[in-house]
């Protein structure tokens, strides 16, 4: 390598260098201007660092859980950690994507003491600049080995996993929903499979290999709902375990238990069809059951 060749490279990796730090100079801010405006309940701060479609998210899902907006953004049971006590040992863009990663005691100030995990924050880019998306906290309990070397500095496993890179995809605004009648939730139970559910064509869910439940976006409706759904094989899944979809319907009342509204069920060994698109009826007697009339 030529010294000039070499000077060049000594120039262009301390320009990234300077890059990646700004950018995770402005980052940051935007994530304590959020954390600011969690803690201090204020709509107006929040609303502006905060992904427009992130936005639409967080209203519809309290308006499915029919829940006061603004009021339930803030109603949260633990308070956003700290960035300051935390090392970054990552911050990526791709496009109008970016994402930062914290390792160290990531403290939501709930009691107990802290053990070494990874915060991974999202962001996006809009018109008017870099917005928070979200925060995922990942555990590292079940990866002692990980710990240890995320501890020496070693990042291989943060570097080769796909998840912990910014996809460059903004998401799509999503459609908004208004505030349900009745909360509504669909459970799957699909070992050794993937299925995607989707209910009056606005809610769609995504299980993998799991038993779980996901809020219905806008809820049940009176009278005729649709729902449809796909089921795909995974690695190691033999094609012979049972499955369950289901779809349940919740009273705000105490002491009314829920209304199994929808159900597919396939016994261990049967047939599972490969996708399959019905309906279901929230008929006037379900209704006044969960309306205690």
């Amino acid at each position: 390598m030529g010294m000039r060749t070499f000077f060049c490279w000594i120039f262009m990796t301390t320009a990234a260098l300077a890059q990646d730090a700004a950018l995770q100079a402005q980052l940051e801010n935007v994530y304590t201007v959020w954390r600011n405006a969690m803690i201090q309940n204020d709509y107006a701060s929040w609303s502006k660092v905060t992904a427009a479609h992130r936005q639409v998210i967080v209203r519809n899902r309290l308006n499915s859980e029919r829940r006061v907006f603004p009021k339930g953004i803030f109603e949260v049971p633990a308070a956003p950690p700290v960035l300051a006590a935390l090392k970054n040992v990552q911050t990526k863009r791709n496009g109008r994507t970016a994402k930062c990663i914290y390792f160290g005691k990531i403290d939501f100030g709930v009691g107990g003491e802290p053990t070494d995990n990874l915060l991974v924050v999202d962001y996006v880019q809009e018109n008017t600049g870099w917005k928070y998306d979200m925060a995922e906290f990942v555990s590292l309990a079940a990866l002692p080995d990980v710990r240890e070397e995320i501890t020496r500095g070693e990042y291989s496993y943060i570097i080769k996993t796909p998840e912990f890179a910014p996809s460059g995809v903004v998401p799509t605004v999503p459609m908004p929903v208004p505030v349900a009648k009745y909360i509504s939730k669909v459970y799957v139970f699909c070992p050794g499979r993937t299925v995607d559910v989707t209910v009056n064509k606005i809610s769609k869910h995504r299980f993998g290999n799991a038993k779980e439940a996901e809020l219905v976006m806008g809820g049940a409706l009176d009278g005729k709902n649709e729902i449809s759904y796909s089921v795909k094989g995974v690695p190691g899944g033999t094609g012979k375990e049972a499955l369950a979809i289901r779809v349940y319907v919740f009273s705000q009342i105490d002491g009314v238990k829920p209304i199994k509204a929808f159900e597919y069920q396939v016994l261990e060994g049967g047939v599972v069809k490969g996708s399959g698109q019905e309906t279901f009826e929230l008929d006037a007697a379900m209704s006044a059951t969960l309306l205690g009339k």
